[in-house]
C-alpha cells in the first residue's frame, strides 16, 4: 500500500527516516525535508516517488544508485553528506560520554577505493557480476563504479571472462580484486569444487590477462608477479584475501596521524597488525613488536621487514588478543602503542592498555560506537584524548573510519 511521508532525519545507515504513528520508517534514497509516496513494509519503505524535493539533492554520480546496495549517499549534497559523516563519530563519542576535540574530516577522493568484492554468478545469459541491491541478494550487474580505481572497473569483463570458466553453480560466487603495484590480485571465493582443467584455465587466462595473481579461497593457481603493496619504503605481498585498507589515500592519511603521534616513542607495538599498515612505517624510528592472529598477515610483514632497507628492528607474535590481550605487565617495555581492531573493536585489550603506563597511544577504527567505548575505557585509565580525526574512506556510504591520539602523562615518583 503507497503512502504519503515526510522525510525528517537521516539514520545512521544513511536512509532518509520518516515518523508515522507506528514508528519510524526508512526511505533509502530520501533526504530531511522530502515528501515522497513509498510502500511500507513494516519499519521499512521502497521509494516511487518525490512529491516534493530537498534543495540538498544531487544527481547521483552512478548510472546504478537506487539500485545497487554499495552506496546510500550520493543523492546528497557535499554540506549535508559530510554533515552526516561527521556526526557518525561526534554522536558515538557523545553517547559514549567521551568529550573530544573532533578534528576536520579527511575526505577521500572518488575512483581510489583499490580493494573490491564482487557477487557473480553464471546464467543461461551470461555472467551477472556486480554488487547486491539494497535489501537484497538479488545481483545487481554493474557497468561502471565510481568509488572504484579505473583499474579495477576498466577490468569488469575480464572478471567476468574468469567467473565464466567453473561454470554454472547454485550459489554466487564471490571474486576479489585488489590493485597492487604490480597489477590485479585476484581471488575466488566459494567457488565449489575447482577441477585441474579448470584451474590451469584460470591461470592461462590470468595470463592472458596480464594478472599479478590469481586465488581460488587462499590457494593461488598462478603468480606471475609478486603483488605488491608499500607500507612506506617496505614493499608487501599481502596473502590471498589478507587484509588492506581500502583506499591509499585513507591508509596515508591514518599513517601520518598514528606515526607523528608515536614519534617520540622508542619501542612501539602495534596490535591487530595485518600485514604490517603501521609496524613498517613505524620501523623507520623505532623497534616494533607487531602482534597479529593470522599467520599469513605476519608472514607478509615479516618477509617485507627483511627485505626492506634502513628500518629499525620488528618482531612479531601469533596471538588472539580478544582471547588473550597484552597484559599491563607486557606492556611495560613499550612506550608507544597503536591498535588497529575489527569492527568489534578491542574491548578486553583496551582494559589491558588502560592499566599500563604507555605514553603514547593511537586507536584506528572502522566503527565509532565500538572506538567510543574503548576510548572511555582508556580515558578513565588515566589517559588524556588529544583528538579525534575522521577519514572518509568509505565514499557515499554510512561507514566512516577514524583515528584516536591519547597520552597518559608520565607518573611523578
Amino acid at each position: 500500500m503507497s503512502s504519503k511521508l515526510e522525510i525528517t532525519r537521516l539514520g545512521a545507515g544513511g536512509d532518509g527516516i520518516a515518523d508515522t504513528p507506528d514508528g519510524p520508517v526508512f526511505v533509502p534514497c530520501t533526504l530531511p525535508g522530502e515528501r515522497v509516496t513509498a510502500s511500507i513494509s513494516g519499519k521499512r519503505a521502497k521509494l516511487q516517488s518525490i512529491e516534493a524535493k530537498s534543495p540538498d539533492r544531487i544527481p547521483p554520480r552512478c548510472r546504478h544508485f537506487g539500485v545497487c546496495g554499495g552506496c546510500s549517499l550520493q543523492h546528497a549534497a557535499k554540506e549535508v553528506y559530510n554533515k552526516f559523516k561527521y556526526q557518525r563519530v561526534a554522536a558515538a563519542l557523545g553517547k559514549a560520554g567521551v568529550a573530544a576535540m573532533l578534528n576536520p574530516m579527511i575526505l577521500c577522493d572518488p575512483q581510489t577505493r583499490r580493494r573490491a568484492v564482487f557477487s557473480a554468478r553464471n546464467t543461461s545469459s551470461g555472467t551477472v557480476l556486480g554488487f547486491s541491491e539494497a535489501a537484497s541478494h538479488a545481483i545487481v550487474d554493474i557497468e561502471e563504479c565510481p568509488v572504484l580505481v579505473p583499474a579495477i572497473t576498466d577490468a569488469l569483463p575480464k572478471l567476468r571472462e574468469l567467473v565464466a570458466l567453473i561454470g554454472k553453480t547454485s550459489e554466487p560466487v564471490r571474486i576479489a580484486a585488489v590493485l597492487t603495484e604490480s597489477g590485479l590480485d585476484v581471488e575466488l571465493l566459494a567457488a565449489g569444487a575447482v577441477t585441474d582443467a579448470c584451474r590451469r584455465e584460470l591461470a592461462a587466462k590470468a595470463i592472458e590477462q596480464g594478472l599479478a595473481r590469481i586465488s581460488i579461497d587462499g590457494e593461488i593457481i598462478i603468480e606471475r608477479k609478486k603483488p605488491a603493496i608499500f607500507f612506506g619504503e617496505a614493499a608487501v605481498t599481502p596473502p590471498p584475501g589478507g587484509f588492506l585498507q581500502a583506499t591509499g589515500q585513507a591508509e596515508a592519511a591514518m599513517a601520518a596521524l598514528v606515526c607523528g603521534h608515536l614519534i617520540k616513542a622508542k619501542r612501539v607495538i602495534d596490535l591487530f597488525a595485518g600485514c604490517g599498515t603501521f609496524a613498517l612505517r613505524l620501523a623507520q624510528s623505532s623497534m616494533v613488536h607487531a602482534v597479529e592472529q593470522d599467520q599469513a598477515a605476519l608472514g607478509a610483514l615479516d618477509r617485507g621487514f627483511r627485505f626492506a632497507s634502513g628500518l629499525k628492528t620488528v618482531t612479531h607474535e601469533r596471538r588472539d588478543l580478544h582471547r588473550r590481550p597484552v597484559t599491563p605487565l607486557e606492556l611495560k617495555k613499550y612506550d608507544g602503542l597503536v591498535f588497529d581492531p575489527p569492527r568489534s573493536g578491542a574491548d578486553g585489550q583496551a582494559r589491558a592498555i588502560a592499566k599500563s603506563d604507555i605514553r603514547y597511544v593511537a586507536a584506528v577504527s572502522c566503527n565509532p560506537a565500538t572506538l567510543a567505548r574503548d576510548l572511555a575505557t582508556l580515558i578513565a585509565g588515566g589517559y588524556r584524548l588529544k583528538n579525534v580525526t575522521p577519514i572518509d574512506q568509505f565514499l557515499w556510504t554510512p561507514h566512516i573510519e577514524a583515528v584516536a591520539l591519547l597520552e597518559k602523562p608520565v607518573r611523578r615518583r
